[in-house]
């Protein structure tokens, strides 16, 4: 896709997301932003430092090395023309976030989200330094309408009850498709770029990457949190490759686990510092458009009012935006994924609840949908589940949950955690996984690459991308696919042209699957992503993966 000269110099710009327990918001003022819940937790958080003056807390971020901010806008827009007008001068890029709006209102009729207003997007996009507008956890909310909202169940891009899982999720993608074409229109008509404020999608489960591409949203993963992050990466790799899009990361600090490191509140920072310093090198040689951290209050603490003092997590930032990032040039991005392996499925937004699919609460869930989850089963040698995609599943029990029943949240922050709940930690970053990019049931056969394997999965595939499948077994592939996406035509499992066409009804119960996969396995020790003609090989750096090591091959070099 890249010209040699762009691989050559291609670098991720750097990030911080604001504050979320810490203090309050250096431009809304203390008596406004005491009226706004800052987190998901359901209740009103005391500061725990005195709130910084703006243009000292942007410096600040400066010195951390940040080229944009991550900034939540307040609900009533308290302080907004003045955080734009300090960003400026700061010279600091800006990207809207409608979290705080989310978990308080004003909602968007007859949903659960806040859209930040047009006068809002237009004043900071006038400015030249307006990146985008980040949507916080989207599929969460589409998924889960409850969250936040409880005077009733209102989908974050609208109500799918009574629609099957393809209206469904036609339903949400015209929806997205409509906000994002009203950002154009609108900076269109002001005489702006209007590919300049592009939609971004921060997720937390890895579903639905592929209907917000789709519809013209930029897929940004959430690594770390309760992550598998090869699977989660292999979405969101997959989603921008298909749709050509760009693709952002979010290294995020909130977690299950506990620690003795300086924690805001229980889950914050819920990884080590060590972790953090694997999981930032990671998303880094993923060769994201943009990698940012979230928040700036587990690297920051400004303890006496006057100065900001890095916390250990601070200086795991400050040591990979200073030292690690010049010292290790990308000749790759995201763009130039490859795959070894190809995995095919309709997302229907399962991610091991199996309720509430895609928001409908009238559809019971397919088992169907959750055969994707067998499939990365097989190939993580069976080190990711087989009944979900993410943490958030029967089986994981968060070291978090004890931090915050025993500890009254007025004893936060905890400068070395707390002694009595250093706990063995649930969330480490390394899978075994081979080069694998995930695509929805429409993928074409341009952008599916050369993969020796692929595995079709799902409720559904579009007829297009079936007879491509097909093809590609009869041209060399070795394809395994659940028997009930095949016509009877091709129900029998045989050798076609040059490849292999497996179909089975159970990927877990059928050792002819099992037998089927095992020559395209990853080693147990081993995780790999192909670039072009690079390949990023991970290892486990201590006995369960919580730290990493990585190794760049590039044959031609």
């Amino acid at each position: 896709m890249s010209s040699t000269g762009r691989r050559a110099a291609f670098r991720p710009k750097l990030g911080i997301q604001g504050p979320a327990v810490s203090w309050q918001d250096p431009w809304a003022g203390e008596e406004r932003a005491a009226c706004w819940m800052r987190t998901g937790t359901g209740s009103l958080l005391a500061p725990q430092d005195p709130t910084p003056e703006p243009v000292a807390f942007l410096r600040a971020m400066r010195e951390l090395g940040a080229e944009f901010y991550v900034h939540h806008a307040m609900p009533d827009l308290a302080g907004q023309s003045e955080f734009v007008r300090d960003a400026a001068l700061c010279g600091m890029e800006i990207c809207l976030g409608n979290e705080y709006g989310n978990i308080n209102g004003p909602y968007t009729e007859g949903t659960n989200r806040w859209d930040i207003p047009d006068e809002a997007v237009l004043e900071a996009a006038r400015s030249g330094l307006l990146t985008g507008l980040l949507y916080d956890e989207p599929e969460h909310l589409q998924i889960n309408a409850g969250q936040y909202r409880k005077d009733g169940f209102y989908p974050h891009w609208g109500a799918t009850d009574g629609l099957s899982l393809a209206e469904a999720g036609r339903k949400v993608a015209e929806a997205v498709a409509e906000r994002a074409a009203r950002i154009r229109r609108l900076l269109e008509r002001e005489g702006l770029d209007p590919d300049a404020v592009p939609l971004i999608s921060e997720q937390v489960f890895p579903v639905m990457f592929h209907l917000f591409a789709r519809s013209g949203m930029i897929p940004c993963p959430k690594i770390m949190k309760e992550s598998f992050q090869p699977l989660q990466l292999s979405a969101a790799l997959g989603a921008a490759k298909q749709y050509g899009r760009q693709m952002w990361i979010c290294a995020d600090l909130w977690g299950p686990d506990t620690g003795a490191w300086f924690t805001r509140a229980p889950g914050f920072p819920g990884h080590s510092p060590a972790e953090f310093a694997s999981a930032l090198r990671l998303g880094y040689f993923m060769g994201p458009d943009r990698l940012f951290a979230e928040n700036v209050d587990a690297l920051l603490h400004y303890g006496n009012g006057t100065t900001f003092r890095r916390t250990e997590f601070g200086d795991v930032w400050d040591e990979f935006a200073r030292e690690f990032v010049p010292s290790h040039p990308l000749r790759w991005s995201h763009g130039d994924a490859e795959c070894d392996i190809a995995i095919i499925h309709a997302d229907d937004g399962n991610y091991g609840q199996n309720e509430r699919l895609l928001g409908n609460r009238t559809l019971p869930a397919p088992e169907t949908t959750q055969s994707v989850f067998q499939v990365w089963h097989l190939l993580s040698r069976g080190t990711i589940p087989p009944h979900g995609s993410c943490m958030h599943i029967p089986g994981y029990d968060f070291p978090r949950h004890r931090l915050k029943a025993d500890v009254p949240a007025a004893s936060f922050p905890l400068e070395r955690g707390s002694s009595a709940h250093v706990a063995e930690g649930v969330h480490p970053l390394f899978y075994p996984s081979r080069s694998t990019l995930t695509f929805d049931e429409t993928v074409s056969e341009g952008r599916l690459g050369r993969p020796g394997l692929i595995v079709v999965a799902g409720s559904r595939i579009s007829e297009e991308t079936l007879a491509m499948v097909r093809d590609r077994a009869e041209r060399g592939a070795t394809v395994v696919i659940a028997d009930w996406l095949v016509p009877r035509r091709w129900a029998d499992s045989e050798p076609v042209g040059s490849g292999r066409w497996l179909t089975t009804e159970h990927f877990l119960e059928d050792d002819r699957v099992r037998e089927t996969l095992e020559p395209f396995l990853p080693a147990a020790d081993c995780w790999t992503q192909r670039f072009g003609e690079a390949e990023l090989r991970i290892y486990p750096k201590d006995s369960r993966g919580f730290e990493l090591e990585f190794e760049v091959c590039e044959p031609n070099r």
